[in-house]
């Protein structure tokens, strides 16, 4: 039996995970439970394609005494990678949050007329509660400017993410051939 070149599994699990990432690159605040559904998928499908080529290359080309000692050190590391990956990621996150929260905030000044308007319409929103309607339209405006921010650098590490998977498959095209695990005899 001819079985799937394991490089093309990788590559078709990366290219998925990165058609999910991308897509959700076009994030709005706005964005509901549908909007989310497919790239999950995407993503999903990916990483289930992926993940069977992954552990193949690891530990099906071992012999069986060595198999053990090997998937410990596999489940090792690829739990620390994703701990620092996951690290990695908060920091870019937190990092282009701030970096456009201070566009942001560079945009929304007294000068702008969008930015009175949106201002207005919330302390008219706000009226009811008399003397501080004021204030809490100004701080409900700072609120709207964060959660845009945060909404673009979530953007801004899907985009990463994306790269880093079409950076995977390409890496994936090069990757030696692994050879094929000798047959074990006997057994169950």
């Amino acid at each position: 039996m001819n079985r799937v070149d394991p490089r093309l599994m990788l590559m078709a699990g990366f290219l998925f995970f990165a058609v999910g990432t991308w897509w959700m690159t076009y994030m709005t605040k706005d964005w509901d439970f549908w909007e989310l559904f497919w790239p999950q998928i995407f993503r999903g499908v990916g990483l289930m394609i992926a993940f069977i080529p992954i552990n193949n290359i690891s530990l099906a080309t071992l012999p069986p005494e060595r198999v053990k000692n090997a998937s410990g050190l596999y489940n090792l590391t690829r739990n620390l990678g994703g701990a620092v990956g996951l690290a990695g990621l908060t920091t870019i996150l937190n990092d282009r949050t701030d970096l456009h929260l201070a566009r942001l905030h560079e945009a929304v000044t007294w000068s702008r007329p969008g930015v009175l308007e949106t201002l207005d319409a919330l302390t008219t929103r706000f009226q009811s509660y008399g003397s501080d309607a004021k204030t809490m339209a100004l701080k409900q405006l700072a609120l709207l400017t964060h959660q845009q921010g945060v909404v673009m650098a979530f953007a801004d590490v899907f985009f990463l993410l994306t790269l880093l998977f079409v950076g995977l498959a390409a890496l994936a095209i090069i990757m030696k051939k692994p050879a094929q695990a000798a047959p074990v005899g006997g057994g169950h």
